[in-house]
């Protein structure tokens, strides 16, 4: 089965790309950065909206999601938007908040890093994304498993960061599930903005039940502005959740009807 999934990825091309590196202040680290611009982008002077990606590697998840992206804008499907793949370094160090589970923090040597990850996203990275490409003030963040965990944490902890919040089997058992324990608190917090959230998940049995639970206090506290969509998909694995999912997902969140909106945050 591995080896029939290994040939069946192997052949992930990205569409037409740039990439560049960014040195991190903290941690002190380069990152590589690869951004894939719609069709048009070079003959047009309007701006686009940014969807920041998480495990957005050429090795990663970067090829498939670009691709997926770049069929649905050729199709009408999907608004026009410009797709920016951060590289993991630490991956599990910077997907995940604090814990106080031991088995936690076996994981990897270190965890527990994702404010640290969030600041350079915000305070780094945006700004040289707005600063290299015509960007417009909307943001979105995907991610999956501990990166939607990531997405998540940020939109209840960092709410004014991202506009659309794509969160595909989020690995919200960590530290205990305190994320979904804490989420009716955390929801009453948020600003009354316009915000879309998009929440799939698959057969898991520590991620499935969590998720379940995050939606249930999602329709129990109704946040002013805040749009969701809650899809199981209990006939995927944790290993195929993100293809099967990544192109209703981006349809739902940036549909073509919505491009040229003049609100950037739709």
């Amino acid at each position: 089965m591995l080896a029939a999934a290994f040939v069946a990825h192997a052949d992930d091309v990205p569409p037409t790309h740039e990439s560049f590196s960014l040195a991190s202040a903290s941690p002190a680290e380069t990152r590589r950065i690869n951004v894939y611009t719609p069709p048009g982008y070079a003959t047009s002077a309007r701006r686009f909206p940014v969807l920041y990606m998480l495990d957005g590697g050429l090795q990663e998840d970067f090829p498939h999601l670009a691709r997926a992206l770049d069929e649905g804008i050729r199709a009408g499907e999907i608004q026009p938007l410009i797709l920016v793949g951060i590289e993991n370094t630490e991956r599990r160090r910077d997907m995940t908040g604090p814990t106080a589970v031991a088995d936690d923090r076996k994981i990897a040597p270190r965890v527990g890093g994702s404010a640290t990850f969030r600041a350079f996203i915000a305070k780094q990275l945006v700004p040289e994304i707005q600063t290299r490409y015509r960007a417009d003030a909307h943001r979105g963040v995907i991610g999956e498993s501990l990166a939607g965990l990531f997405a998540i944490e940020s939109l209840l902890h960092e709410p004014a960061l991202f506009d659309t919040v794509i969160a595909i089997s989020p690995s919200l058992w960590w530290n205990d599930a305190s994320i979904v324990r804490d989420a009716p608190a955390l929801l009453r917090r948020l600003p009354a903005t316009s915000r879309h959230l998009f929440l799939t998940s698959a057969d898991e049995e520590n991620i499935a039940p969590n998720v379940a639970a995050f939606d249930r206090a999602l329709r129990a506290a109704k946040p002013p502005g805040l749009v969701w969509m809650y899809v199981p998909r209990p006939e995927q694995r944790h290993d195929t959740i993100y293809r099967a999912s990544e192109r209703a997902a981006l349809r739902w969140a940036y549909p073509a009807s919505r491009a040229g909106d003049d609100d950037p945050a739709r």
